[in-house]
Order: C-alpha cells, then sequence, then structure tokens
C-alpha cells in the first residue's frame, strides 16, 4: 500500500504505455492503493493472460517502470513488485476476476502452450470461441515451465496463470505434437475452422568448434529443461562454463550453480554493456559469485577420453587468450525454428521461422495463424502475449467472415 500511495497518479499514465501487452499498471496501481485488491487483479488479467508470470521476469527497468513519472522525482514506482502482490492476493482468496461466456463459436486449435498461444487462448476464450491447445510435452507453459529457472520463476507461478486459462473452459492436450502425432487435416476434420501456431523456439543453436561433441557439452534449452524436471534431484559436479550473455545464459549459470557447480564462469564475446541480459539477472549472478569474461569468443573445446575437460576461447582484441578448466559446457547463444514445415506447408523467412504479418498473424495458408518467437526470432514473454492477443482479433475477424478470408 505504501509502495502504491507513491504513485503520483499521471494523467496521460506513461508508465502504462509503456507495457506492450496493454496491462494499464496506472488502473491497477489506482485499485490497489484504494484497496480494491480484486479490481487490481481483474485490470491485470483482463489484460494479460500471464499477469504472475510477467510480474516475476518482465524487463521492468525498459518497459513501465521506466517511464514512470516518479522517476523525476526519486525512483520508479515498483510497479513488478505490486503486479505480483495483486496476483498472489488473487491466488491466496481465490478470486474470479473473470469468466467466459458459453463457448458456442467455432472450434481453434492452438499449437504449443507458451506464452503467445496461452493469451490467444484466452482472448479467444473470452469471445465464446471454443479453444484447444496441443503441447508436444507434458506439461503446459513452454519456456515459462522449461526454460526459466525457479529461483526466477517458480512454477506455482506458472500453474496458476495456466489454471486461470484453464478456468476459462480451454481444453489442453499435452504429449501430442502437431505434425508427428496428429495432422493439419486432422485438426480440420475435427472442426477447427482456425489454427494458431505458437511453437516458439526450441532448436539450440551452437557453434562449429572442435570439440562441441565431446560428453559434457550441452545446450541451454536441454539444460534448463532437464534440469527444472528434476524436481531438485539433479546435480552438478565440477567446474562449468557457459557461453553466452543473454538471459538464458545467466539462469543456465545460475541453474549450474545451484546445483552445486565448484565454479561457474560465463564467456561473452561483446562487453558487459553491450550484454543482452537484464540488469538485475546480471547482478544475481555476479551475487552467487559466478564470474563473467567479457571480450572473449570461444575458439576450442579441449576433451580427454571423449569428455570435456577444458575450454579455450581468444579475445576479441587478437592477442588475449582465455584457457578455463572445465567439466561442463553449455551453449547459451540463442534457439531457433524447428522445421515448420512438418506443421503445415507455410511460407517461411530465411532463418526458419514463419513469413506472417506481425501484427495480423495471417500466414500464406488460409486459416493458419502464426505470433510468439516463432515469428519474431524470440522476444520477451509480455512481447510474446502481445502478439498472442493480436492475433486472436485477427481470428475472431477472420471467423467472423470480417478479414483474411480467401
Amino acid at each position: 500500500m505504501e509502495e502504491a500511495a507513491r504513485c503520483v497518479l499521471c494523467y496521460d499514465a506513461p508508465c502504462s504505455k509503456g507495457c506492450p501487452a496493454d496491462t494499464k499498471p496506472a488502473d491497477f496501481i489506482r485499485s490497489i492503493r484504494f484497496r480494491n485488491i480484486k479490481g487490481a487483479a481483474a485490470t491485470i488479467r483482463e489484460a494479460n493472460a500471464l499477469g504472475g508470470c510477467t510480474a516475476k521476469v518482465c524487463p521492468y527497468d525498459r518497459l513501465c517502470e521506466e517511464a514512470c513519472s516518479r522517476t523525476g522525482i526519486d525512483k520508479p514506482i515498483q510497479i513488478g513488485r505490486l503486479q505480483a502482490f495483486a496476483v498472489a492476493m488473487e491466488k491466496e482468496y481465490d478470486m474470479q476476476v473473470l469468466e467466459a461466456p458459453d463457448a458456442t463459436k467455432e472450434k481453434v486449435a492452438c499449437i504449443g502452450a507458451g506464452p503467445a498461444s496461452l493469451a490467444c487462448a484466452q482472448k479467444l476464450a473470452l469471445s465464446g470461441y471454443k479453444v484447444t491447445i496441443f503441447e508436444e510435452f507434458d506439461k503446459p507453459g513452454g519456456v515459462l515451465t522449461y526454460g526459466i529457472i525457479p529461483s526466477r520463476l517458480p512454477q506455482d507461478v506458472v500453474d496458476f496463470d495456466i489454471q486461470k486459462v484453464k478456468d476459462l473452459g480451454v481444453e489442453f492436450v499435452l504429449n501430442k505434437k502437431v505434425g508427428r502425432d496428429i495432422s493439419i487435416s486432422q485438426l480440420r476434420e475435427q472442426g477447427f475452422k482456425a489454427i494458431f501456431v505458437g511453437t516458439g523456439l526450441w532448436k539450440s543453436k551452437a557453434l562449429d568448434i572442435r570439440g562441441k561433441d565431446l560428453n559434457g557439452v550441452t545446450y541451454a534449452v536441454e539444460f534448463l529443461k532437464k534440469a527444472r524436471s528434476s524436481m531438485g534431484e539433479m546435480r552438478i559436479k565440477g567446474d562449468v562454463v557457459v557461453i553466452g550473455g543473454g538471459d538464458v545464459a545467466m539462469d543456465c549459470a545460475a541453474t549450474a550453480k545451484l546445483l552445486g557447480a565448484d565454479k561457474v564462469t560465463i564467456v561473452y564475446r561483446r562487453t558487459i554493456e553491450e550484454a543482452p541480459a537484464d540488469i538485475a539477472e546480471l547482478e544475481y549472478v555476479q551475487a552467487l559469485g559466478i564470474g563473467i569474461s567479457t571480450k572473449f569468443k570461444p575458439q576450442e573445446i579441449l576433451g580427454e577420453d571423449g569428455k570435456v575437460k577444458g575450454f579455450l576461447a581468444e579475445g576479441t582484441d587478437g592477442f588475449s587468450q582465455l584457457k578455463l578448466k572445465a567439466d561442463h559446457v553449455i551453449f547459451a547463444i540463442g534457439q531457433e525454428a524447428e522445421n515448420m514445415k512438418e506443421i503445415a506447408d507455410i511460407s517461411l523467412n530465411d532463418n526458419g521461422t514463419i513469413a506472417c504479418d506481425v501484427n495480423k498473424g495471417f500466414t500464406n495458408e488460409e486459416g493458419i495463424f502464426a505470433a510468439g518467437d516463432i515469428v519474431n526470432g524470440g522476444k520477451t514473454v509480455v512481447e510474446a502475449v502481445a502478439a498472442g492477443k493480436s492475433v486472436a482479433e485477427s481470428i475472431i475477424s477472420y471467423l467472423s467472415k470480417k478479414e483474411g478470408v480467401k
């Protein structure tokens, strides 16, 4: 309440303009300030299906908090913490802030259970459509469940946001991959009139350097998924080198350290100022005692008897060299798209992402829409939410025979 009371209640609310998902911080902060917690939760949930998750992982310092007028007085309002508080109260008091009408409209399939699909599904369900999400893994959430460490995003927060989508009548079909276990044609035969593709990026990028096939070399997505799925049972021994400078690299490094690694070192090819990781993530790994060596690019992974024994990097100055003892090397240099042609005969960009109208999600195949990382190449969770909502509007227009019908 004290933090909400610091809000100066701006007429033009620049913080709300800074939210990609249009969560309207000014409105929910005002509700909190006047102790209308249910109203605050409703404001968040109406705009953002993943209000709990984004409260934990949003780069507030570059979005709403950066725009906060209070910054000119002392420091910005802690919008993320206020959002987390409202969602926590929603859970604590089992509030039902949204209610979907009976699903009397057409059936829509969402492929993938990550942020974009969840946001799309919520908006469609609130508009009376019957939505089914198909997910290849055994749990929904996509990157929220498998790609972010629990210390940064607890699973109960993910599960609560997903439950709120389920409460609207959205059905989940798990362990079923479209393109492998069921085809687009079969979905259409089952009556799905529109199909949304929000599969994300799950294929790790790798560097073609000597030693990349040694035992002990792994990739960020696989490492984080294995660590998160182990429910605390997984342990890491020895020294770990993480290659990369983004949030995922920070997550890998922190996870390795928390799982027992003796020493963890992050190696990044640019300066710390150029690293794409959030400042909070950089500070967190440094607080864990994890070193960051900048302006070094990988040269070779050293091995012995087929196992990783060390790591060699060369300085970008053309002179320096870095040699580290290592038992594990984790590539965290980004992800790329899997073969989307396995799902549908849709047009792709040169990097394998889906070519479509970014705002409306129309692909070259009638009735098939796309959004999220599989379109933009990988951005933040809140941007995936915004994209999923936007494309849901296109699907509604399409099914209402207003737009995009060939």
